[in-house]
Parts: C-alpha cells; structure tokens; sequence
C-alpha cells in the first residue's frame, strides 16, 4: 500500500523529521576514536526517548533479517553499509561509519543516513565516496516534483553514482514511509526516466543512495546474520534523507534543526 499523508500528518511528519537528523547529527560529534558502537546504540536510546519518540529497529524483524534486529540505531563501519548491527567495536582513526536512525513518533515515521570519517585520517577514496552518495541524493530531491515518476529519481541517482564511476546494487533501495518504516513504493538506485509510479502532494520518500568501492555484490554477515557487508571486504557509503512531495516539489524532512 502506498499511503498518502493529509497535511496534519505532514506536519507530525515534520517533527519526527527534525528528530531524526537532530539526533544523526548529535551522534556524529560523540563519535570518535574509542567510541564503542554498543555505546552510540545506548545514546540514541536515550536520545530518543528523551523526544518521545520510538525507534523503528528494535522489534523489526523482516524476511531477511535473523529475529528481531534488537538495537535502536544501525551502525555500519567500513565493509559494512546497511544494516548494521551494534556490537563490541572501538572506532579507529580513518574508520568509514554509517548512521542510520528510522523513528516513529505520533504515528509518522522518519527515516535519515548519514556516512563520515572518525578521527584525523580522511582516505581520499572515502571522502569522493560518501561525496557521490550525497550528491546523488540532492539530485534525486531536486528532480522530485508532483507529476514526475519514480524512475526519474532513480535515474538521477544512477547518473550520479554510475558517473563517479560506482557498481550499483538493486536488492536495496529508497522505499515509501508514513505510518510504517517501511513501505511501498520501492525506490531504486538505478532507474529509466518517465517511469514507474507518479509523484503525487503527500507522498513521502526514504530515499538512500548507497554503493560499496569495487563491488555490487552484498554478503550477510554470519554472525549477526543483519548486517550487510561488500562481498569483497571493500569500503562503503550511504546516505538517506526522508523527503515529502509537495505542490511545490521536495521538502526535506530530516534536515537537523542546526
């Protein structure tokens, strides 16, 4: 089902929105060399209980996951880009991490990524690769407008990725969100223009581009059986705002309060 919000929700939507990017972004000045993953899981517990919000992950337990994912934020390092799952882990200098914080507060839910280096060592190939994911995803929101198609997303985000040069996988993408996490439709990151479904006022988008260095190929990792890592052991990058269509085109939702 594809579920179009009345401008009340949107408004709920708005504040579930600012606490999403408000916390990423928290998150990210606490993160550094030394920081335990399992740590930034408890602060974002308490982040966001202090909204009075709820996180998405702790009780999602969807086909390809193993039980219940159990943690309140996904944190992917390095190999690792979706899903990934909190564990004993001290960041290191040069660590690629990805933030990834889905929340549903008065019934609307939000959904934002954000990749970034910890510490003082910036991998050149690291900063053009989480550089490529963020401009595709601003040139998805600029095409978003009511009346356009689905495809016209992905292919801006094709554009941009297959451009720099990156592999793009199709098992993942952007998807719907509302009163669930999430929902149709599913949005690629590869796409045809003029295609697919139309853009219409009240439709909101998780839209994340995402790629992995040398590879299009995902690996499950055993031990968690959530985290999704590159089949070659390479870096990765992901980034995702959630975005409502308007009569004036994209508004982005996720965007921190400063």
């Amino acid at each position: 089902m594809i579920e179009i919000l009345t401008p009340s929700e949107l408004d709920r939507a708005r504040v579930t929105g600012r606490i999403v990017g408000d916390v990423l972004q928290r998150l990210k000045a606490r993160c550094r060399v030394g920081t335990n993953l399992l740590q930034v899981d408890q602060w974002a517990r308490e982040m966001i209980d202090a909204a009075g919000a709820t996180s998405c992950y702790v009780d999602y337990a969807p086909s390809f996951g193993r039980g219940p994912f159990g943690h309140y934020i996904c944190t992917a390092v390095n190999d690792a880009v979706l899903h990934g799952m909190p564990r004993d882990y001290r960041l290191a200098d040069g660590d690629l991490l990805t933030l990834d914080l889905a929340v549903i507060k008065d019934g609307v839910a939000a959904d934002a990524a954000i990749s970034f280096i910890v510490g003082d060592t910036h991998n050149p190939q690291d900063v053009a690769m989480i550089d490529a994911t963020e401009r595709a995803l601003v040139a998805a929101i600029h095409v978003a407008a009511p009346g356009l198609r689905l495809g016209d997303l992905s292919h801006a985000i094709e554009q941009v990725l297959s451009g720099a040069g990156y592999l793009i996988n199709t098992e993942f993408g952007g998807h719907g969100i509302g009163s669930t996490m999430h929902q149709d439709p599913h949005v690629s990151n590869k796409g045809r223009p003029g295609r697919g479904y139309r853009l219409r006022p009240g439709l909101l988008l998780a839209l994340e581009p995402w790629v992995m260095a040398d590879t299009d190929r995902l690996i499950t990792d055993p031990d968690d059986g959530w985290t999704l890592r590159s089949a070659t052991g390479c870096r990765t990058a992901h980034t995702e705002h959630t975005i409502a269509i308007t009569d004036d085109g994209a508004e982005i939702l996720t965007l921190p309060t400063r």
